[in-house]
């Protein structure tokens, strides 16, 4: 019986007895330190204790130093592994039920967000302005997300045209005020949220209250007056602002927030476009898809921007032609004599 056959017997036998593995390499190592000491202590090469075990001295003490190196490796792996997987199990801890965790578990498993972005989600408070093409998906994503309070402001009902790109309706649905069918599918794909409707228009009268509950708006209206209405509230509140817009096959967004050095709209948009020049999709058309893609570049970044990810758009923007599959980004800047952020900040 040669030693290394006596090694394999052991462990054999110690898998088969169900012996915990730290116990069989602990014998094993014994028994090869033992071997080790006989070759060291019997230097006749013919010695009978020598031949029953085999191998040579720098054989036995190679195959130590190998097995040494292996097992630290691991035990060192093991470690880096239980240190890098402490954060996703310690940080949810508190503010999020079981069911919670596993919602939101592919989101705290990104190092970019993890445990502490995924409890500044659940606090955040976010204002959508609109709840039609882009709105649809931005809400969708949000609440998917876990943003914790969000509200919808938008006057208008759903209609059959509205249904091949507003993917948030259903048929039945139909009729019924936009916000408050948004807020019966928000709630049932995410119940761990909560959702303030608001059935009426954005207007300068209620803007100034209305930003006081929320701490960054998304605007994704269709017409350009409102759109300057929400980004003189925004500017004025100091709250940061991210607008999409779309026509056709192609599409914009971007980060505006002059209290951080970024433009606002005004800045970029001083003045409404002629007549004609930039019709909305009731009158243009629009590709179904298109409200999605940019509605869900707008839920992103308002992700990134609520966990403090990657890099924001602020002083650009983001334009995507659909037809073409192609994205421009445009780098903007604040307009010295902007008639609604030069005297804001």
């Amino acid at each position: 019986m040669t030693g290394l056959f006596l090694l394999f017997l052991l462990s054999a036998l110690g898998l088969a007895l169900k012996v915990p593995r730290r116990l069989i390499w602990g014998i094993l190592a014994v028994v090869c330190a033992a071997f080790v000491a006989a070759h060291a202590l019997f230097a006749e090469p013919t010695h009978p204790l020598r031949a029953m075990i085999g191998g040579s001295l720098a054989g036995w003490v190679g195959l130590g130093v190998v097995a040494g190196v292996v097992l630290t490796y691991r035990w060192g792996l093991a470690k880096l592994r239980a240190r890098a997987a402490q954060p996703e199990q310690k940080a949810p801890q508190g503010p999020f039920s079981e069911a919670e965790l596993n919602r939101y578990a592919r989101h705290i498993l990104l190092r970019e967000v993890g445990g502490p972005g995924q409890k500044r989600l659940k606090a955040a408070r976010v204002l959508v302005v609109g709840a039609g093409g882009l709105g649809a998906p931005v809400l969708l994503y949000l609440g998917a997300a876990g943003v914790g309070a969000i509200g919808v402001i938008d006057p208008d009902t759903v209609s059959a045209s509205n249904l091949q790109r507003q993917v948030l309706y259903r048929d039945a649905d139909i009729g019924k005020p936009k916000v408050f069918a948004a807020q019966a599918a928000l709630l049932a794909q995410n119940p761990f949220i909560k959702i303030r409707p608001y059935h009426r228009a954005f207007t300068p009268e209620i803007a100034a209250e209305l930003l006081t509950e929320y701490d960054l708006v998304l605007d994704g209206t269709d017409n350009f007056e409102t759109r300057q209405a929400v980004n003189r509230a925004c500017v004025a509140a100091g709250k940061p602002l991210i607008s999409g817009a779309i026509a056709q096959w192609e599409g914009q967004l971007s980060l505006y927030d002059p209290a951080k050095g970024a433009p606002c709209l005004a800045c970029v948009f001083p003045t409404a476009p002629a007549p004609g020049l930039a019709p909305d999709c009731a009158q243009a058309g629009v590709m179904g898809a298109l409200p999605g893609i940019i509605g869900a570049m707008m839920a992103a970044e308002a992700i990134k921007e609520i966990v403090q990810a990657g890099q924001s758009l602020r002083g650009t923007l983001l334009i995507h032609d659909a037809l073409w599959a192609e994205s421009r980004r445009i780098a903007i800047k604040r307009a010295p004599t902007c008639p609604v952020c030069s005297t804001a900040t």
